[in-house]
């Protein structure tokens, strides 16, 4: 969401809205679409901040624009173009076109070839650009004519909420220190008397906010401490290793642009590469690439969870 953050912001930040579009209410919407579009009309960005995996932005009258992006949701410009921006049916179209095209090149003459190829540079671009469809659940327009900026999100697991000047909301008043700046006293204190399982407690929101799935299980791989460790059970000098980790990984993963595993894309339609540094996340049965451990894959609380039998203790 940091990465959203950064490069979403110059697309919010200082533009007046001239137009809103929603689909029908739904449980993505903590604010009523209706009531979200008479309180955006008109109104100018002033800020883009970020609560954990929340967004936050500032309008000119103090309300604010709360997005949550969930597991599968995009927030991205106009402009963008990505595969991963078509719908299921889309990307197969394409890839069966390029198999296609590979296909054709044992084939084809090679000036009719080259000749193609040309066509298809001023096709491709067009094909890959995102269209909206029915899981564009925001669109944003604003009066300088400049890019629009869509939020879609397939399973709609993501947040829209529009706070009034003033109001508050317990799904950001809740929410703990951010991963950034987590301490080691600080997890150790959140931690004592835990008897869950200390990947649960680093996704507990409460305790850290912003901490995801991918880089609880890098971190606890970094700093050597195995998942399913009762969180209670940790030593200082292990919370004060776990948490330089968290905030190692996610500074990591912040300048490689997040991971593109599935649905993620940057909101210029670029792919993160953060996704190509893993060491134990997705690699359930493939070597450790510390010690050549076989990496095993559990549950912890309800997310598929990965480690290192000998390099987690």
């Amino acid at each position: 969401m940091e990465v959203t953050r950064q490069r979403i912001g110059p697309l919010l930040v200082g533009r007046r809205i001239r137009s809103v579009a929603t689909t029908r209410p739904s449980y993505l919407f903590l604010t009523r679409p209706s009531a979200l579009r008479r309180g955006l009309l008109g109104r100018t960005v002033r800020g883009l901040e970020r609560r954990g995996k929340y967004l936050v932005a500032p309008l000119d009258d103090g309300a604010r624009l709360v997005l949550h992006l969930g597991m599968t949701g995009q927030l991205f410009s106009g402009e963008a173009t990505s595969p991963r921006l078509l719908s299921a049916q889309g990307r197969s179209s394409q890839a069966e076109r390029a198999a296609r095209r590979s296909r054709a090149e044992f084939i084809e003459p090679q000036a009719e070839r080259a000749a193609r190829r040309s066509r298809a540079e001023f096709i491709e671009p067009a094909q890959r650009r995102f269209r909206p469809d029915s899981h564009t659940h925001l669109r944003l327009g604003f009066e300088d004519g400049g890019p629009e900026v869509f939020l879609r999100d397939v399973r709609k697991f993501g947040k829209v909420l529009l706070l009034r000047s003033g109001e508050s909301h317990p799904r950001l008043d809740l929410l703990g220190v951010d991963a950034l700046e987590l301490s080691g006293p600080a997890l150790f204190a959140a931690s004592r008397g835990r008897r869950a399982a200390v990947k649960a407690v680093l996704l507990d929101q409460g305790v850290a906010t912003g901490i995801g799935n991918i880089y609880a299980d890098e971190a606890l791989f970094r700093a050597g401490v195995r998942p399913t460790r009762r969180a209670g059970a940790l030593t200082r000098r292990e919370c004060a290793a776990l948490a330089e980790a968290v905030r190692a990984v996610m500074h990591r993963s912040i300048e490689t642009g997040g991971s593109s595993i599935r649905d993620y894309v940057a909101p210029d339609g670029a792919d993160g590469a953060y996704q190509d540094e893993r060491r134990v996340y997705g690699r359930a049965g493939a070597e450790c690439l510390a010690c050549g451990a076989r990496i095993r894959r559990v549950l912890v609380a309800q997310r598929g969870t990965h480690f290192c039998p000998t390099c987690q203790r």
